[in-house]
């Protein structure tokens, strides 16, 4: 399994930015879907969740500026950022948890490679 993430970039302060995911390879279905992001000396942190059922959880912090939405059927997660401010700047990295494959009834966790989200003042 794959995932491969884009939409990171620059923007001002206020600006918005959409980051999208999307996991391919030998998928039957995958639980969670959703965003960690990582500064440098800094721990990775969970930004947004979203379960194949469309609960959520977002870092507290983003709450009423990032919507994260999934596609089941395209495995693919986005990640709308709004109102972005300059501490949001961080390398964004999308997951699949609790992914099930064709064949195989264990559970397995997959990271894409992190997309660099830059906000200026």
């Amino acid at each position: 399994v794959q995932l491969q993430a884009s939409g990171g970039g620059l923007v001002q302060a206020g600006g918005s930015l959409r980051l999208s995911c999307a996991a391919s390879g030998n998928i039957f279905t995958i639980n969670r879907m959703g965003w960690y992001r990582q500064t440098p000396g800094n721990k990775r942190e969970l930004v947004a969740m979203i379960t194949s059922g469309g609960g959520t959880d977002y870092l507290e912090s983003v709450k009423g500026r990032f919507i994260i939405s999934r596609d089941n059927a395209k495995n693919t997660v986005l990640l709308q950022m709004n109102s972005l401010k300059p501490e949001d700047t961080a390398v964004y990295y999308c997951t699949a948890e609790g992914v099930i494959e064709k064949g195989d009834w264990d559970l397995y966790d997959y990271w894409g490679q992190g997309t660099q989200v830059t906000v200026s003042s």
